[in-house]
């Protein structure tokens, strides 16, 4: 019987021992990880920065990284056109006659250079090498320029730089602000499209008046040679007459 209970005792105390065990187990478990778990709304707030950021590095590469093959040919068709004008521009401003289609040119040189270093500055951001020379029927209509002079030169530049070459130009960038996908893109063609069509409202002007400084020039020739006939009509008239006094 005492082998008895003292089995029973032993039991029991081993029974207790390892129960306390197993509380004191719990207890240095537990406050661990609740200490550890994030609450709701550190949760919240580690995914908000997170996607923030993804956002972020998104909108960067947007607007910094490479653009689509059909957006890098407009870019370079739109600086071709610009090199075109500046060109034909500084040949006018050396041969035209008329002042007025030098002014005219001067503002085509300066405009179309600032248009094209500001699109220089995007072609860098977007890792692309634009053109140097306009393309080859360009330089052929600068090469037909360069043959004339005078009033035929004047004539040619406004009808070929003036109104066919900026229509080409405003074609191009009027496409570009309503299809490219860059907006970098589109800010700027949108930008330089009101530029283009202020130069086609001074070339409009600039053909009016030389076309009519032309016409008084040319009546003026008119009026002149028909004087010139009537004094030299008049002039035979009086000789005749002269001639028929001294037979009589």
């Amino acid at each position: 019987m005492p082998t008895t209970r003292m089995k029973s005792g032993f039991l029991a105390l081993l029974s207790g021992l390892f129960g306390a065990s197993l509380l004191m187990h719990a207890l240095a478990v537990h406050p661990q990880e609740s200490t550890d778990k994030p609450s709701a709304t550190q949760s919240k707030e580690s995914s908000s920065g997170a996607s923030s950021g993804t956002a972020t590095q998104q909108s960067a590469g947007a607007s910094t990284g490479k653009i689509s093959d059909r957006d890098e040919k407009m870019v370079k068709q739109i600086a071709e056109s610009h090199l075109a004008e500046i060109n034909a521009g500084k040949l006018a401003q050396d041969k035209a006659s008329s002042d007025e289609v030098k002014s005219f040119a001067k503002k085509m040189v300066d405009d179309h250079s600032k248009s094209l270093d500001d699109l220089k500055q995007l072609a860098q951001s977007k890792g692309i090498t634009l053109p140097t020379e306009p393309n080859r029927e360009q330089m052929a209509q600068e090469k037909k320029l360069q043959a004339l002079s005078g009033d035929k030169f004047d004539r040619q530049y406004m009808q070929q730089a003036g109104d066919r070459s900026h229509k080409e130009t405003h074609r191009l960038l009027q496409r570009a602000a309503s299809r490219a996908e860059d907006t970098d893109l589109k800010n700027y063609a949108s930008k330089a499209v009101a530029t283009v069509e202020t130069h086609q409202q001074m070339a409009k002007e600039t053909t009016r008046n030389l076309k009519s400084t032309s016409e008084g020039k040319s009546g003026a020739g008119k009026e002149s040679s028909g004087a010139d006939t009537q004094g030299t009509s008049s002039g035979r008239s009086k000789s005749q007459s002269g001639a028929s006094d001294t037979g009589k």
